[in-house]
C-alpha cells in the first residue's frame, strides 16, 4: 500500500476538501481494499490485500457521544446530504454518531458501506450506481 497517498486521503477527508468519489479513487490507487472508521476510538484503519494495515487518527474535537440505538432514517438522511450537497466529513460524522453509528466499514471493491450501532444493528448503503449482484 502507498502509505503517503493514504495519509493524504485521510487528511483530505478530515479537512473536507475532497469529495468522497475522489477519496475512493485515491485509496484504490494506493492499494486499499477497505477501511474502517471507528467513532469510539477516533481512528481510521486502512487495509490492503496482503494484510497490511495503516491507522490514522480522527482528530475531531467536541463530537457527540454515539447514540444509544441506530436510527437508520437519520443515517440515510446524513448520507443523502453528503451525496447531494457535499456535506463535510465532520458534519456527516457528527450526524452519524448522533444517529447511533459507532463505526463503519467502507468496502471499496464491494462498493458499499456497512454501518453498525452499539447493539450490533447494521445498515448497508451501496455506493451511488452500485447494488447487489443479480442472479
Amino acid at each position: 500500500m502507498n502509505t503517503e497517498l493514504i495519509v493524504e486521503a485521510a487528511r483530505d477527508t478530515l479537512a473536507g476538501t475532497v469529495p468522497f468519489p475522489e477519496i475512493v479513487a485515491k485509496l484504490v490507487a494506493a492499494g486499499v481494499e477497505y477501511y474502517h472508521v471507528d467513532y469510539v476510538g477516533l481512528r481510521m484503519n486502512f487495509y490492503g490485500p496482503g494484510g497490511g494495515v495503516l491507522a490514522t487518527p480522527v482528530t475531531f474535537e467536541g463530537m457527540p457521544p454515539v447514540g444509544a440505538a441506530l436510527d437508520a432514517a437519520a443515517l440515510r438522511a446524513a448520507i443523502a446530504d453528503s451525496q447531494r450537497n457535499g456535506q463535510r466529513f465532520r458534519d456527516f460524522s457528527r450526524r452519524a454518531m448522533e444517529a447511533g453509528v459507532q463505526g463503519y466499514f467502507a468496502f471499496l471493491r464491494g462498493k458499499r458501506v456497512t454501518y453498525w450501532g452499539r447493539d450490533g444493528e447494521q445498515h448497508t448503503e451501496w455506493f451511488p450506481g452500485a447494488g447487489p449482484a443479480r442472479s
